[in-house]
C-alpha cells in the first residue's frame, strides 16, 4: 500500500508539472525521466565463460526519475546500497525494492528501476554479458 501512495505522489507530482504553463499559453516541454542518471562503471573483467565479460556498476537515480525501458545481454545481480525502488519489468510485474535489497534479473529481461523514495536511489549492479553486445539496450514503446 505504501508503494502504491508514493506512485501515486510521484505521478501526481509529474502530472502537476505537466499541467503547469508557460506565459503566453504554451506548455513547457515535459522532462526527460531518465534525465541525471548515471551509470558508473566500477570494475570489468573476463568471466570464466569464453565470450562473456563481468561488469560491476553503480547506477544513481534521481528522486522522481528512472532508468527507463531498458534489457541487458546476459543477467544482473544487484543491491540497494540506498533508497526505495519501484522495479517494472514488461510482463506486467512490479517489485518494490527497498535499501538493503538484493535483486535479480534474467538476460533479456525488459524493465525500468523508477526512484519512488525520498533520496537519489544508489543500485550495485554486477552483470554477466555476452562481451560482443552493448551492456544496456534501451527500448522504447
Amino acid at each position: 500500500m505504501a508503494a502504491a501512495g508514493a506512485l501515486g505522489a510521484a505521478a501526481f507530482a509529474s502530472a502537476a508539472e505537466a499541467s503547469s504553463t508557460a506565459p503566453h499559453g504554451h506548455r513547457p516541454p515535459v522532462p526527460d525521466p531518465t534525465a541525471g542518471v548515471t551509470r558508473t562503471l566500477l570494475q570489468e573483467n573476463p568471466s570464466p565463460a569464453q565470450g562473456w565479460k563481468t561488469v560491476q556498476t553503480l547506477v544513481e537515480i534521481p528522486r522522481r526519475r528512472e532508468s527507463g525501458r531498458h534489457s541487458h545481454p546476459g543477467v544482473e545481480v544487484g543491491y540497494i546500497v540506498r533508497g526505495d525502488v519501484s522495479m517494472e519489468f514488461d510482463d506486467g510485474t512490479t517489485r518494490r525494492l527497498r535499501t538493503g535489497d538484493p535483486f535479480f534479473i534474467p538476460s533479456g529481461t525488459i524493465h525500468n528501476a523508477r526512484n519512488i523514495g525520498t533520496v537519489t536511489t544508489m543500485m550495485l549492479s554486477t552483470y554477466v554479458v555476452d562481451e560482443t553486445k552493448p551492456l544496456v539496450t534501451v527500448h522504447t514503446r
